[in-house]
C-alpha cells in the first residue's frame, strides 16, 4: 500500500510544482518539462504497483446496483473528458465548465469509489479525486478570469458520441481483460 501512497503523492507533487513553485519551475525551463513527465509517469507506475500489489481489506460492501450507475457516470465523464478536446469551439459541456478535463476526473474517481469498496481502492480514488479538486482551486486561483468557448456544431457532437461509445467499450475491454467485469459480479 506504501508503493500506491507514494504514487499518489508525487502525481500531486508533480502536477503542483508549477502551481506551488512557479519560480522553481520556471529556473528548471525545458529540462523541467521532461523532468516532470518523467515523475508522472513514475507515479502511475508506482500507483499501478501499490494497488495491484495492495491485500484486500474490505471497507464497505458496494450493492451490485451501483455498478450500473457507476457505468453511466463513465460514460458521462469519457463525454465530458472528450467535450473539451475539438480545437476552436466545444462541446457541452465543456463550453459551459472550465475545467471538463478535471471535472472528469472527479466523475471518473467519484464513480469507482461507489463501486470499489476496499481500503485500496478508496485510497486511490480519493486521492486521485482530492488531487482533482485541488488542482481546480489552485488553478482557479492563479488565474481568476475565465472566458468560455464557443459552442460546437452537430459534426463536433456526432464525433464525441462515436469516440465516447469507443473508448467505453475499450475502457470495458480492458477492465475484463484484467478480469475486472465492469458489468457483473
Amino acid at each position: 500500500m506504501i508503493l500506491l501512497i507514494i504514487g499518489l503523492i508525487l502525481w500531486t507533487g508533480a502536477h503542483w510544482f508549477k502551481r506551488l513553485k512557479p519560480d522553481a519551475r520556471a529556473a528548471l525551463g525545458m529540462p523541467g518539462k521532461g523532468m516532470i513527465a518523467v515523475a508522472i509517469l513514475a507515479s502511475v507506475v508506482l500507483m499501478i504497483i501499490g494497488y495491484r500489489m495492495a491485500a484486500f481489506i474490505p471497507v464497505w460492501h458496494p450493492p451490485m446496483f451501483l455498478k450500473h450507475l457507476n457505468n453511466l457516470a463513465m460514460v458521462l465523464a469519457l463525454w465530458v473528458y472528450g467535450s473539451s478536446a475539438a480545437k476552436g469551439a466545444k462541446a457541452w459541456p465543456a463550453y459551459k465548465l472550465r475545467h471538463p478535463q478535471l471535472t472528469a476526473v472527479k466523475i471518473w474517481a467519484a464513480a469507482h469509489l461507489l463501486v470499489n469498496g476496499d481500503l485500496a481502492s478508496v485510497i486511490l480514488f480519493s486521492g486521485l479525486l482530492a488531487w482533482a479538486v485541488g488542482s481546480v482551486i489552485l488553478i482557479n486561483r492563479a488565474e481568476p478570469n475565465w472566458t468560455p468557448p464557443a459552442p460546437a456544431g452537430r459534426p463536433t457532437y456526432i464525433r464525441l458520441a462515436v469516440i465516447t461509445l469507443v473508448m467505453f467499450i475499450v475502457i470495458a475491454a480492458i477492465h475484463l481483460w484484467l478480469g475486472v467485469s465492469p458489468f457483473s459480479s
